[in-house]
């Protein structure tokens, strides 16, 4: 088992090959993470100001489809 996790006198650079590739994936997840929760308040946002502004107006909202193309 000693042999296998020597890798044949090259340990060092495979595991801090493996060591790399898992911080630099971690540190993806966290931004990603991040970016989809500060994605979705921007979303709030906009849906509240639309929100608002058809109720000035005194209309209903537009229906629109999964592309934000207005439905017929």
């Amino acid at each position: 088992m000693a042999d296998f996790f020597a890798m044949g006198g090259y340990a060092a650079y495979v595991w801090g090959s493996y060591l790399v590739v898992a911080l630099v994936l971690g540190g993806l997840l966290v931004w990603s993470r991040q970016q989809l929760k500060s994605r979705r308040a921007a979303l709030a946002r906009l849906k509240a100001q639309e929100d608002r502004r058809t109720e000035i107006a005194g209309g209903e909202p537009e229906q629109t489809n999964s592309t934000g193309t207005p439905q017929d």
